[in-house]
């Protein structure tokens, strides 16, 4: 048992890497107010736990009931990803002022924006899937271990909103020309983990 929460402690947090989100949570979230961000932490941080804890308790059946693959998981998260990355490197995510839309639809741009990129793939990815289906595949069935896994990730997911939360400090420390810097540079990085996302995925469905 020890061995087991160990070994989920570990791969998760490198699967996740919390402190690693911060400054893409900044990027993605660029131009909304500091309650509007706290607002999508919290929402993008319970739709992960729900998709992550879903998959590891009935992940690999549905996948194999519904004749999908996680190569094809890699491949669709990594293309859905590259084009949020696009929008960073351009510049086209950091006009979102609210008099620029009603009410409504601002509404649903955040709960949109908590969902994708920040929910999925961005934390409840191909990568965290795939782990919590390998890790509920070795607690075969044991109540006690999945009870282990699950309060691991909740305990995961709950270091992430907390750097979530504190990133509105980082952003006010860079200010208006280290956030446009930092948007584009992120961008840079995420266009490069979408490409692996595809690659991981096509090499998965071909090569081995």
């Amino acid at each position: 048992m020890l061995d087991f929460f160990i070994s989920a402690a570990v791969t998760m947090l490198v699967v996740l890497d919390p402190i690693g989100l911060a400054p893409l949570f900044l990027a993605v979230t660029g131009g909304l107010s500091e309650a509007e961000r706290r607002r999508v932490a919290w929402r993008s941080s319970g739709i992960a736990l729900a998709i992550l804890v879903v998959f590891g308790a009935i992940g690999a059946p549905l996948l194999a009931a519904l004749g999908i693959s996680l190569p094809a998981f890699r491949i669709a998260g990594g293309l859905l990803l590259f084009a949020i990355s696009f929008e960073m490197v351009f510049g086209r995510r950091t006009e979102r002022k609210p008099d620029t839309a009603e009410a409504a639809l601002r509404e649903q741009h955040l709960h949109n924006l908590a969902v994708f990129p920040l929910a999925i793939p961005l934390m409840a990815g191909p990568g965290a899937i795939t782990a919590m289906m390998l890790l509920a595949g070795e607690a075969r069935g044991e109540p006690a271990l999945l009870a282990i896994l699950f309060a691991i990730t909740v305990a995961v997911i709950a270091s992430c909103l907390a750097v979530y939360l504190a990133a509105e400090r980082m952003d006010r420390l860079l200010g208006v020309t280290g956030n446009a810097i930092l948007t584009r540079l992120l961008g840079v990085v995420l266009t490069a983990l979408a490409v692996q996302f595809v690659i991981d995925g096509i090499k998965a469905s071909f090569f081995t």
